[in-house]
Order: structure tokens, then C-alpha cells, then sequence
């Protein structure tokens, strides 16, 4: 069984954990030993499938019913603590890495962000923290899936280790502001 981590918007319009636990559908096969699936999430807007449209420097934050697959290797912490980094030329190569996206990283918290988009994130490598702000954080390991409900967050390495994430973003409708 995965773990999954839901993200939304609790009462007061800010990021939450709005569940954490197994998936909330699951079957085994009767049959095949070992043969299992696990519902994760579901939408009612049908993304039509297509060809791939990736081309250089086009941004990985979808347009609505747009969708975008990738992995994300991140550093451990301690690699930003390096001394002499030229933060500088890092935030013009993460502008660079990742299109788009980068512009959306707010000036006095360079991770935390915020997309119009519907993402199913699963850790292939961790742990990694997943934090909402506000003390709001959880830490991730290996195969657990958060589906990020267009909220805004953060990837948080844990000290000296490295983390990887594959990540597929849906594109909403922002009615989230």
C-alpha cells in the first residue's frame, strides 16, 4: 500500500494537508498473487491525449487541460551552503532549468511556489519535506504520493541527502487566485 498526501486549502483559504494515509481504493487480484492496483486520484476535466509537445525552453507549468510529466533530482540542503555560491548565477540557471516555474518562486522563500495545476508527485528517492508554510510540513520518504491541489509549497531537502521526485502536472483553471 502508498502512502498519499492531499493538498487543499483549509477554511481560512490557506495550504493544508487535507489527508494522509493509504489510498482510499484499492483491489488485489484474487488470481494472480502479487497483481494489485491503488486508486489515487481521479478528475471529472478529460485531458485529451496527444502528441508530446515539449520544445526548448516552453514552460513546465501547464496551461488548463494541458499536462506535463517529469522527474526532479534535488540537491541536498548543504549544497546551498557551499562557500562563494553565486546565488546569482544559480537563479539564472533555475530560471533556465525550469521555465515558467521559476518565475513563480517568491522573492523572500525562493522554493515556495504556486501553480494553477492539479500534480501527482511520488518520491522515487527520499525523504523530502513537503511544507505548506505557516509551520505546515511533512516529510516524505521513498513511494509516497502527494497530489497537490494547486496550493502554495515547497520541496525541502533533509540535510546531506539528495531526493528525487517524478512529477505530473494537470492544468487548471486558477480559481485559487
Amino acid at each position: 500500500m502508498v502512502r498519499r498526501i492531499v493538498t487543499g486549502l483549509d477554511s481560512d483559504g490557506k495550504p493544508a494537508i487535507l489527508s494522509d494515509g493509504p489510498s482510499p481504493e484499492s483491489a488485489s487480484s484474487a488470481h494472480v498473487a502479487g497483481m494489485s492496483r491503488e486508486l489515487i486520484w481521479a478528475t471529472a476535466s478529460p485531458v485529451a491525449p496527444g502528441e508530446n509537445i515539449i520544445e526548448g525552453g516552453r514552460s513546465l507549468v501547464p496551461a488548463p487541460g494541458e499536462s506535463v510529466a517529469m522527474v526532479i533530482s534535488f540537491p541536498s540542503a548543504s549544497a546551498f551552503a557551499v562557500p562563494g555560491l553565486d546565488f546569482a548565477a544559480v537563479g539564472a540557471e533555475t530560471a533556465a532549468l525550469f521555465p515558467g516555474l521559476a518565475e513563480r518562486f517568491e522573492a523572500e522563500d525562493p522554493a515556495m511556489h504556486r501553480t494553477a495545476s492539479v500534480d501527482y508527485s511520488v518520491v522515487l528517492q527520499g525523504p523530502i519535506v513537503l511544507d505548506l508554510g505557516d509551520d505546515r510540513a511533512v516529510e516524505l520518504a521513498t513511494g509516497d504520493i502527494v497530489v497537490q491541489n494547486a496550493t502554495r509549497h515547497a520541496w525541502r531537502t533533509v540535510g546531506d541527502l539528495p531526493a528525487t521526485m517524478f512529477f505530473v502536472l494537470v492544468g487548471a483553471d486558477d480559481t485559487a487566485g
